[in-house]
């Protein structure tokens, strides 16, 4: 038997939370309930009010006038002028920005803490996982060119050697903007209703390695661990910050997750190598093109009966033209530029344009998991229950298997 010290030099020595270090004053955390309660009356209480003025109001009169709204860029131009509409935009809008003001001050504070935590992972990684962070990696110009979410220094800036800042950033922040969304009380909630929806209706299908694009610090893939896992879980996003700090938690987590900086147009990984690639609120971030490009990058990278999962927008043909015109309002005013383009396009052709057979891709809704709870959802995947849309207790996901 070893001895009490041999046994404990054995044990593999562990990796705090990175977020231990962030610790708002009371007053931080107050600002923070108050921004999210301010974002949820934008998103929710002021968007019920302002369908409520177009219906009631501007529709009506334009009918009256001859000139109903034929699409959604229509209702668009009667609205963009209207009190109820420059209102809403206005509140949403600061909303947004603050919900990443309201975490700043703590996270700066906490830097140096998190900095190190982030390169205690890295070289200890008691849990296994690796970090793979690119030499002069050239982030493309879709991410670099914004401060896309209205997240000053987006998801890919960094100040100071083995910076988490951003990663912090887009996370915290991301915890305050989310928790104004019922459907977003679970971090992680895409992977969690994902990875349900997979493993109820496909029982027989185990993925051996699962690859998340645009992982950022990991929170939409580490999930899919609890359902599988023996899986071999890989994350590639652009952003070096996101990184070091998506590995950082999941060491201190005990989760073997795989980082690297990779452009998911052009990968390093071999072909054939994945039998699950998944994606959470990615492709309306990135151009046209790209978007292309990496569909058939998913093509190359799925082994023979793998499958992709890609949760996003639902697109302009599934919903409402005064719903596109509510969708489409980032396009404009959060720093998102191609999300109306992508949203114009139908994701199964571009998937058969990337070389998916048509029979074998999908697009539909699926309940959110912690909202819908697992009985309703199991009726769900049995065909006895609709799921809810997008936006409202579901989510549109779209995809397809590889069978050639």
């Amino acid at each position: 038997m070893p001895h009490v010290n041999e046994a404990l030099a054995q044990t593999p020595p562990a990796v705090p939370d990175i977020e231990s270090a962030y610790r708002p004053t009371h007053d931080e955390r107050a600002r923070q309930g108050f921004v999210s309660m301010i974002r949820k009356h934008s998103i929710m209480d002021m968007r019920e009010a302002l369908h409520a003025d177009y219906v009631g109001r501007v529709e009506p009169e334009l009918t009256r006038k001859g000139t109903p709204p034929r699409d959604w860029r229509a209702i668009e131009k009667a609205m963009e002028t209207e009190a109820s509409f420059r209102f809403y935009s206005a509140v949403r809008y600061n909303a947004q920005e603050m919900c990443y003001h309201s975490v700043q001050d703590p996270i700066e504070r906490a830097l140096p803490d998190m900095i190190d935590t982030a390169r205690r992972a890295a070289r200890l990684r008691p849990a296994g996982g690796t970090l793979r962070i690119a030499d002069d990696f050239e982030v493309p110009r879709y991410v670099s060119s914004y401060d896309v979410h209205l997240a000053p220094g987006c998801f890919h800036s960094e100040y100071t050697p083995d910076d988490v800042a951003q990663g912090a950033l887009v996370t915290l922040g991301g915890k305050v903007f989310g928790k104004s969304v019922p459907a977003r009380r679970n971090e992680g909630a895409v992977a969690q209703s994902v990875s349900h929806w997979l493993k109820h209706g496909r029982p027989d299908f185990e993925p051996g390695r699962i690859l998340d694009m645009g992982t950022a610090g990991g929170r939409n893939l580490i999930p899919y661990l609890d359902i599988y896992p023996d899986a071999e879980a890989h994350g590639i996003d652009v952003g070096a910050p996101q990184l070091r700090y998506g590995h950082a938690r999941a060491e201190h987590l005990g989760r073997t997750v795989h980082f690297s900086q990779q452009n998911a147009e052009r990968t390093d990984f071999p072909d054939g190598h994945f039998d699950l690639i998944v994606s959470s609120f990615f492709f309306h971030e990135v151009t046209l093109k790209a978007t292309r490009a990496i569909l058939a990058e998913c093509r190359r990278l799925l082994a023979p009966g793998g499958m992709i999962v890609h949760m996003e927008l639902p697109p302009e043909g599934m919903v409402s033209d005064y719903d596109n015109f509510f969708w489409n309002w980032d396009t404009a005013n959060n720093n998102e530029p191609t999300y109306t383009l992508y949203r114009a396009q139908d994701p199964v052709r571009l998937c058969v344009e990337a070389g998916f057979d048509p029979g074998d891709c999908f697009s539909l809704h699926i309940p959110d998991y912690e909202t819908v709870g697992p009985d309703r959802f199991a009726a769900f995947v049995r065909g006895e229950e609709a799921a809810p849309p997008h936006g409202r207790g579901g989510w549109y996901v779209f995809g397809s298997r590889k069978t050639g």
